[in-house]
């Protein structure tokens, strides 16, 4: 098994193979003064909302049947708790 190693001083002159080795999914070593550091890793790319994955997020809501609240309640029970947590000088 190969592994993908730069250093810090390649980071400057290799940068473009860094880009190409995390576009296609692979991480990379990183080592400083003979020493591994640390590793860059690509980053995860967030899952879409398509419409079946809305509707189970729908059906989940339907099934935890949870109570219905006005605004005006909303704000009243985050007032107070805000009030027990910090005290009067919230502003």
């Amino acid at each position: 098994m190969y592994m993908n190693y730069i250093t810090t001083t390649e980071l400057r002159t290799k940068s473009t193979e860094l880009v190409t080795n995390l576009l296609s999914g692979k991480s990379v070593t990183l080592v400083h003064r003979s020493k591994i550091i640390g590793q860059i890793k690509p980053a995860v790319t967030p899952k879409t909302m398509t419409n079946a994955r809305v509707k189970r997020l729908q059906q989940l809501a339907r099934e935890l049947n949870l109570p219905k609240i006005m605004y005006r309640e909303r704000e009243k029970i985050y007032r107070t708790r805000m009030l027990r947590k910090y005290g009067k000088n919230l502003s």
